[in-house]
Formats: structure tokens, sequence, C-alpha cells
């Protein structure tokens, strides 16, 4: 396969790549939750070095101005940081509490806004962060079946805690090593591999994909389809049944939106929605069914938390929210109350401020990146990536498992930083 010259990496280039490769190691120790935001604030003040000219020589080419879309997202980050300060003095939860939190945000929300101008800011190219994330990808396609038999031999299912665990921050989940768990549901076995918990493994093989696609090499990007499949199904996670064919389809046909075919298709499925309306919102209500329920104690836990959640934020802290999650009764088997939905969770946390917060920049970069992916392939990336990041905002909290997204969340600075026009390569002669 293909290989990328060590020799033309710049230093942050080599930065990503190792950590990203370094993974499984990393995790050994239990230390993703605590060293991937940390790479992450180092790039970003890296990229601020380099914008002020403190770093690289004297004669490097001048950065372009720093992209809209990334003011965007560092503005909507700074909006919720101000939510989560108002709902801690509205509830009055203590300066203890208020510290712990923004702590909390760092790790959390701000990462939405540094990775984005750490890669508008810094010279890392795309074809790195593939082929790393294929590499760390062939790495788990290794480990897997391992995990699987040693979850048949009887193996416990968490080997040890990271002694990180006492630096705080977040549950022992986040820092057990271990090869797999048991759903107290429905007292099965399912996989987590290096991520806190099942879905979540599923959400960043969803991401691993989406960027590992676009590798130059074939080969790696069977090896990137292979991965996401294996581990999603390892994961026995619903809602990555549905992103995975969805994101297959959607990327090729919102991608190519200016070609007449894909209008054209467009029109004829419209056309037989409308003539079918009844036949496909009866298919559409027994898909349903059957999702919720494949864990009917799940989804009702779920649905549970969010009318909860959605309930109080009208009712008690409409426009600042609650400022932390509470932790729910027997109803919902003591489950955070804002956890298990993005959205819901904003609104009971950080209120409507809060949610305007993730809706203006997440939707503006989707329009933008949605106009540059009809020519641009990195921006193609970077579309699958916010699809991936829009259907499990409906399953997951994306604050405490932004840490995991941060290679994707470093990609959309890089295609907000694409140009909106002239994006044909010189040199290949094809979408760069």
């Amino acid at each position: 396969m293909a290989a990328l010259s060590a020799i033309d990496k710049t230093p942050e280039e080599e930065l990503v790549h190792w950590v990203i490769v370094g993974t499984w190691a990393i995790w050994l120790i239990g230390g993703l939750y605590h060293i991937y935001p940390i790479v992450a604030w180092t790039l970003a003040g890296w990229g601020f070095g380099r914008r002020f000219g403190w770093l690289g020589p004297a004669d490097a080419p001048m950065l372009k101005p720093l992209p809209t879309g990334v003011w965007v997202w560092m503005a909507g980050m700074a909006l919720m940081a101000l939510a989560l300060i108002a709902g801690h003095i509205n509830f009055e939860l203590g300066l203890d509490t208020l510290i712990k939190s923004l702590l909390g945000w760092m790790k959390g929300w701000a990462l939405f806004a540094v990775l984005p101008f750490a890669g508008a800011s810094l010279r890392i190219r795309p074809q790195i962060l593939y082929r790393a994330l294929n590499l760390l990808s062939a790495q788990t396609l290794v480990i897997a079946p391992v995990f699987y038999l040693a979850s048949m031999t009887g193996l416990p299912p968490v080997l040890y805690t990271s002694p990180l665990y006492y630096l705080g921050g977040a549950p022992a989940t986040f820092f057990d090593v271990g090869t797999h768990w048991i759903d107290p549901g429905a007292n099965d076995i399912r996989f987590r591999l290096y991520a806190p918990w099942s879905p979540a493994m599923a959400f960043t093989a969803q991401l691993s994909m989406m960027m590992g696609l676009f590798d130059r090499d074939w080969r790696w990007r069977i090896i990137a389809v292979v991965t996401a499949m294996v581990a999603c199904m390892l994961a026995k996670s619903r809602l990555s049944l549905v992103a995975l064919p969805v994101l297959m389809l959607a990327i090729p046909v919102l991608s190519h939106l200016y070609r007449p075919a894909i209008v054209a298709l467009a029109g004829v499925a419209s056309l037989a929605g409308a003539l079918m309306f009844n036949s496909v919102m009866a298919t559409i209500d027994t898909a349903v069914a059957s999702f919720n329920n494949a864990r009917a104690d799940s989804s009702r836990v779920r649905a549970t938390l969010q009318r909860i959640a959605v309930h109080r934020w009208q009712n008690e802290a409409p426009v600042f929210g609650h400022g932390a999650v509470e932790r729910g009764s027997h109803l919902v088997e003591f489950m955070p109350i804002g956890s298990h939905h993005t959205w819901n969770g904003l609104l009971f946390v950080k209120g409507g401020v809060g949610f305007l917060a993730l809706a203006g920049p997440f939707l503006w970069t989707f329009i933008e990146i949605l106009i540059k992916a009809q020519r641009d392939r990195v921006a193609r990336s970077c579309l699958g990536v916010m699809i991936v990041l829009f259907i499990n905002s409906f399953g997951e909290n994306l604050e405490i498992l932004s840490y995991l997204a941060w290679p994707g969340l470093l990609l959309i600075g890089m295609a907000l930083n694409r140009r909106t026009v002239g994006l044909w390569s010189e040199t290949l002669g094809t979408p760069r």
C-alpha cells in the first residue's frame, strides 16, 4: 500500500498521526479522556502561534484570514459557556460546581471551537488524517476478534480501571480497560473497544469510516468500511444500523446535486413518495416500532428521559437551562436527566441559548460544506462527518463524546478553510 513519507510531514502532522495511531496504546493506560483534549488544546495553541508568527520560519507563507465558519463555531461555544454560567447562577449551584462544569466545557463543547480553529490554522494535510485513521482501523480489525474470543472464555468484562480516573472529570467507565461488557437490560454481551460504551464505539467507527473512505489508496478504503461494519455489529447499536446505509447513500447523492441524473432521481423519488404516501408512512411506522422493540426497555427509558427534559425546560428554565444534568428517578433507572440526546439535553442544561449556540454553527457549517462538497473532496469527507454528528446527536450527548470525535472536528476546520471556487487540483486534474 502506498505510504506517506515521514520526511515531508510537518510537526503538527506528526503529532496528529502518532496520537491517532497510538490510540490503543493510550487506551491501555486509560488516558484517552484526558490526553485527547490536551492534544486538542495543544493544536489550538499551536495554531494561535502560527497565526501570530510566533512559530515557524520568518519566510513562512501568510495564513489566510480565519474562515467565517470557524468564527461562528467560536462564538457559539462562547455562548454555550455563557449559558452554563447563567444556569449555575440562577440555580445557585455553587462556585465549586461552576468550576467543575467549566472544566467539563473545556473538555467538551469547547473542542467544537478550538479544533476547527486548529484545522484552519495549522499545516495539516487531510490525507495524513485519513491514513492515520485507517491505520487505527487496521489495528482495530486485528484486535476485535481477540476481544470476541476473550468474552467467550469468561474473562471479566473489566480488567482494571486506570488510576487516571482519580484525576476526575468523568465516570469510571471512561477509564475502564476491558474486552466487553454485559448489557443489563438485555443480558447480552456487547463490545465497546476503546470507547466508554457500545453506541459511542459505533459513533467513532462511523466518523473514522467517513474520513478513511477518502484515502487515495482503495485498499485502505476497504479497511475503513469493513472495520466500521465490524465495530457497529459488535457494538449492537441500533442507531448505527440506520446510520451506516444512510451515510453510504447520502454522501454520493448530496455531493453531486448539480448533476442532472441526481436531480431527476430526486424528482422521481418525490413523485413516487407522494403517490405512495400512505404505504411509505406505514412502512416508516413499522420500522420505528421494530427499532424501539429491539430494546424495548432502553427505548422506554430514553423516551421518558426526553419527555422529562423538555417538560422541565419549558416550565422551569427556558432561557439558560438548569446548568447541569440531574440524577433521574427509578422511572428512568436513575439515568441523568439531560443525557442520551444532545438537543433535548441542551434545552434542559443550557436552555434555548445553549440550543441555539449549537444549532446556529451546525446549520451554517452544513450549508457551507454542502456547497463546497459539489466540487471539493475534503468537503465531501467533512459532509460525512457532519451527517454522523447529526444522526448520533439524537441518541448520544455529543458533548461528552467530543474527545473521541476530535479528528472529525479538526477536519471541519480544514474544510471551512477551503475556497468555494477554484477547487480543482492543478497537479492531478481531479477534485481535491
